[in-house]
């Protein structure tokens, strides 16, 4: 037999084996097609599915100044002062957000120091369709951004509450712009910024835990809401005539629609439509509902009789002290922490104000201040990492977060988190008010205030009875 007969032999004595190795390869060559094609579609899918719940967030917030604020601080005014109240809700969606994409998207979110951020995002330069992983991998940087702006307006838009009836248009647009460029964009940066200072889940100082909103939007709100106050003086006639709400049922329909939008503040600020925003979800409901027994009982029991305005009011101040915790908390604390933001926050309002004679038209320091103090403090206690397990020990395992898992100096970083925010917070907005005073005036002239804002101010009145 000649060589030539022998190579064939051997040739077609291992080509089934030949075919079989060349067919396994073109098989694991498809499985590993199959498996990126898989794992692109299930990326894909997921980054659809968060976006389309972090849209609907970024509306839900935005409901929550227009209509919502403006409509519950609107009903609080008298008649003669609605329009103009509820004006300073829907300018707000207007000024904060042009500020916000020009610049304080960057200030607050860009890469700079501890305690502000750089400019590499001025005019939204940098924010497009893709993810910016530093702060959420499966949104558009453009729907981050969007959701965050929502904050920004809402947050000033708060403290209106304090110098409602009794402030020039112009002075309030100043100030506001000044605010937000002194306290806002700096405090949103050192808790949520990439480097910022609170930052507990990317390289701050000190971990201080903020799910949605504490200490940068209702402690530097309402302790500016309480500088503003006092700054301006009280109302003329204040204690000393009737003040009272010229409309519940518009203050019922506002705090409805507070109540409803605050879904999208918490559950929204879990970034995705996971888990851990149902999560979020439901200790928001259940901190609203803790609000408004624990504000009904206490002034049931003062004065014998449970108010819609006392319901209302505690809906508020529930949703306000669970907004730091709202991703940290199980179930129960989350109630916990609504009730007794009810009870303190009633008598912040019906007590101490009254002792001090303060004149915060709409409470805004006693509801957002107190009750922001309160949540932060109290989110060191009850935050677990049976709920949030992001942040991780030198092992790689969940680190414990509040003293419930056993991490007790949390407390202390969160009483630092919010007297850095109360200190910026009331001298940077002492200085806003200061510079808007010298430049175009804050106080309302007597006459005007007497008149009412709306007329003096806008030339308008909210109700006709002659039309």
């Amino acid at each position: 037999m000649n060589s030539n007969n022998r190579n064939e032999q051997t040739a077609m004595k291992y080509l089934p084996v030949l075919l079989l190795a060349a067919a396994g390869t073109a098989a694991a060559d498809d499985v590993a097609e199959a498996v990126k094609a898989a794992g692109s579609a299930a990326a894909s899918a997921q980054l659809a599915a968060d976006n389309a719940w972090m849209l609907a967030s970024c509306a839900l917030v935005l409901l929550m100044t227009g209509p919502g604020l403006a409509l519950f601080y609107g009903g609080l005014v008298r008649r003669k002062n609605v329009l103009g109240t509820m004006m300073h809700s829907f300018i707000l969606m207007a000024l904060a957000s042009v500020l916000w994409t020009l610049v304080g998207y960057s200030l607050a979110f860009g890469e700079g120091n501890a305690f502000v951020g750089g400019f590499q995002y001025l005019f939204l330069r940098g924010v497009g369709m893709e993810p910016n992983a530093d702060y959420a991998a499966t949104l558009p940087h453009l729907t981050f951004m969007a959701f965050q702006m929502m904050f920004a307006i809402i947050t000033p838009a708060l403290i209106s509450g304090a110098y409602a009836e009794r402030i020039k248009f112009s002075g309030m647009v100043l100030y506001t712009t000044l605010w937000l460029f002194f306290v806002y964009f700096p405090m949103a940066h050192m808790v949520w910024g990439k480097g910022g200072l609170f930052n507990a889940f990317a390289g701050g100082r000190i971990p201080c835990f903020d799910f949605a909103g504490g200490t940068v939007v209702h402690i530097t709100s309402g302790v500016s809401a309480l500088v503003a106050a006092l700054y301006l003086k009280p109302r003329a006639g204040y204690l000393q005539e009737p003040m009272r709400p010229h409309s519940l049922v518009l203050s019922f329909a506002g705090a409805c629609l507070l109540w409803f939008g605050w879904f999208g503040f918490n559950a929204g600020s879990a970034l995705s439509a996971g888990p851990l925003a149902a999560s979020a979800f439901v200790a928001t409901h259940l901190g609203a509902t803790g609000g408004v027994a624990g504000w009904l009982l206490a002034e049931w029991m003062r004065t014998g009789k449970p108010s819609i305005l006392g319901g209302i009011s505690g809906c508020v101040a529930g949703l306000v002290a669970i907004t730091p915790a709202s991703g940290f908390v199980l179930p129960m604390p989350a109630l916990l922490i609504g009730l007794l933001a009810g009870v303190f926050c009633y008598l912040m309002v019906a007590v101490v104000k009254m002792r001090l004679g303060y004149d915060d038209s709409l409470d805004a320091f006693g509801v957002h201040g107190a009750g922001g103090t309160l949540g932060a403090l109290l989110t060191g206690v009850f935050a677990t990492n049976a709920v949030n397990n992001a942040l991780k020990d030198a092992a790689g395992n969940p680190a414990p977060l509040g003293l419930v898992d056993g991490n007790p100096s949390q407390i202390l970083n969160q009483a630092l988190g919010t007297l850095v925010a109360i200190v910026l917070a009331a001298v940077g907005s002492f200085l806003c008010l200061k510079i808007a005073d010298l430049v175009c005036g804050l106080r309302a002239a007597p006459q005007h205030e007497t008149d009412g804002l709306d007329l003096s101010m806008h030339g308008e009145e909210g109700y006709s009875f002659e039309a």
